[in-house]
């Protein structure tokens, strides 16, 4: 019974870290050539078995499972005495590398706060309320961008220590309480990696039980403890060394300077570009058709406020019911502003609009980010009577005449002030 449940925990985190089903392959070969970078070494690091579908559940863990018993009986059978320590080692080194490789991945793009940036204007004009729990903690953890960058931080110094045998773990022991806290999070907040991270954290209890009883008798017993001596001879030992480099290369230095870049020029959560105006603005004029309808917080029609983002976003407050957006997993692998759908992501209350403009002709053409709405246009012509005034003109999705002017409200949101503070600060102390 002993043999057999050796086998299977062997076989059942080789199936787990071996890219196996469909559905990874479909992503990996559907990246176009220019989705290199960051975002295609992501796609690549972000594996969990799936075979129910394109996210991933705790049934698809139960297939595995059933794989591996099936296995390590057909295994039992073939060799009923195989050499122990070599198959504990190559399957741990396995386990050990995409381990690593997974924490890399969201490392980087916490390093670089990519994955929770700082809140947008619309997101800091949207009342408390109307955000989900996993978009108020993503907002939490973006306004603070040096604990991000500390979090990435520990993510990598972990992985790293993953790539040593005599360091594994070490860093093992520490994803187990970090990326534990990490799937608490996602339980208490709804979000949905939690899967993703249960199943780094049972990959990192794999490669922490190779040393777990020494651990406990050294630490828990206070007995004299001799360290695992045992090493793979191989006949080719520049392999090894030449996995390690690849590794590095790959998902260490190439993974790290893209994610760099990415986040100076070509972050994956945010539209790229700049928007003609930035601020918020109140609606003091709407009219549509010949009727001009006078402010209601309760009309479904009447625009109530709109904000002009840094980058080309537009989005448009008014009592309309909307389908929030709850997508709460991670996912870079959009290129166009159009697919970038963080900032409207977990909330209500606002309509995102992507933009382009025209300075010559002074118009607007504004695309709706909601797929749902089939990506629906809106072509309005604007002026500036002054530097805190916007009219908008043209027709509106029902075809009627729509006539807009917009003032701008110098607002002071004490999360920038704070951060603006913060880094003067810095400089001071500099």
């Amino acid at each position: 019974m002993k043999s057999i449940l050796f086998r299977f925990l062997l076989l059942y985190f080789a199936l787990q870290v071996i890219p196996l089903d469909i559905h990874y392959y479909a992503d990996v070969f559907s990246l176009p050539g220019s989705h290199l970078g960051y975002r295609g070494l992501f796609v690549l690091a972000h594996y969990t078995p799936r075979f129910f579908g394109s996210t991933p559940s705790f049934a698809d863990w139960l297939v595995v499972a059933a794989l591996a018993l099936i296995g390590s009986f057909v295994w039992q059978r073939r060799q009923p005495q195989p050499d122990w320590d070599r198959w504990r080692y190559w399957v741990t080194a396995i386990v050990r590398y995409r381990l690593a490789i997974g924490l890399l991945a969201y490392g980087f793009i916490k390093l670089y706060p990519l994955q929770a940036p700082f809140p947008s204007l619309s997101n800091l004009n949207t009342p408390y309320g109307d955000f989900t729990r996993w978009k108020l903690f993503g907002m939490s953890l973006g306004i603070v961008p040096s604990y991000e960058s500390f979090l990435g931080g520990v993510e990598i110094v972990a992985a790293l220590l993953l790539l040593y045998r005599k360091t594994a773990s070490i860093g093992a022991l520490v994803i187990v309480f970090f990326t534990g806290n990490v799937f608490m999070s996602n339980l208490a907040y709804e979000g949905g990696e939690y899967v993703y991270s249960a199943y780094l954290v049972s990959l990192a209890l794999f490669v922490l039980s190779y040393d777990a009883y020494r651990l406990f008798s050294l630490l828990v017993l206070r007995q004299p403890t001799a360290p695992n001596t045992w090493r793979l001879a191989l006949s080719r030992p520049y392999l090894r060394w030449g996995a390690k480099a690849a590794v590095i290369l790959v998902f260490v230095i190439l993974y790290g300077v893209s994610a760099q870049r990415g986040y100076r020029h070509d972050p994956y959560q945010v539209p790229g570009g700049k928007g003609i105006v930035t601020g918020f603005y109140n609606v003091s004029l709407f009219r549509i058709g010949r009727d001009t309808l006078p402010y209601s917080a309760m009309d479904s029609i009447r625009w109530t406020n709109v904000v002009f983002e840094r980058w080309p976003t537009i989005s448009i407050a008014a009592n309309r019911a909307a389908h929030i957006d709850a997508s709460n997993t991670e996912a870079i692998t959009a290129v166009s502003n159009l697919d970038k759908t963080y900032e409207s992501q977990g909330t209500n209350g606002r309509s995102y609009y992507d933009y382009s403009f025209d300075t010559a002709s002074h118009v607007l053409r504004l695309t709706n980010k909601d797929p749902r709405l089939g990506y629906d246009t809106l072509t309005l012509r604007y002026d500036r009577p002054d530097s805190t005034r916007i009219v908008l003109s043209g027709l509106s999705p029902s075809h009627d005449s729509l006539y807009v002017v917009l003032d701008r409200v110098d607002k002071k949101y004490l999360l920038e002030e704070a951060a603006h503070s913060g880094r003067n600060n810095h400089q001071l102390k500099l």
